[in-house]
């Protein structure tokens, strides 16, 4: 299926792009449009203005796709409220991580195109859903700390 975004992606539909490849559609195929008169007939919009698929009420399009899809894993809905405040900043969620993901995402969008960001930005992604499903297994813990490690305060 092809899916179809802005170009000159950043937080919300990179991290959208990766939601959809890895819990919604494995084939997924992303195309990048500058006018949403542009979106090919077979392809679902996200993060556009006046999408199914954007931003509603408080959520961005990552919580969108979240509930539309009805994704409930605890570790989806932690990455949403990390991409919720580093793409909105409102202080609805408590994401001390989103200022780092917004620098690194306007970064890499300013240096590459939107399908190498998407390319890059997957692995981050992954690895970021990972450590924070260890998190989530071993609440109180910090992942990747050996047990003889002691954890922050």
């Amino acid at each position: 299926m092809r899916w179809a975004t802005r170009a000159g992606v950043h937080i919300d539909r990179s991290a959208c792009a990766w939601l959809i490849q890895r819990h919604v559609d494995t084939a997924a195929e992303f195309v990048f449009v500058t006018d949403p008169d542009q979106v090919p007939e077979d392809a679902t919009p996200f993060d556009m203005r006046g999408v199914d698929l954007g931003h509603h009420g408080s959520d961005c399009t990552f919580e969108t796709i979240l509930r539309r899809y009805h994704l409930a894993d605890p570790v989806l809905w932690r990455i949403a409220g990390i991409v919720h405040e580093a793409d909105l900043e409102d202080d609805h969620y408590d994401a001390p991580e989103a200022p780092g993901f917004d620098v690194i995402l306007r970064a890499l969008s300013l240096a590459n195109d939107d399908a190498t960001v998407l390319a890059m930005t997957a692995p981050i992604f992954d690895a970021v859903y990972e450590y924070l499903r260890r998190e989530v297994l071993t609440p109180g813990r910090t992942p990747g700390r050996t047990p003889d490690e002691p954890d922050q305060p």
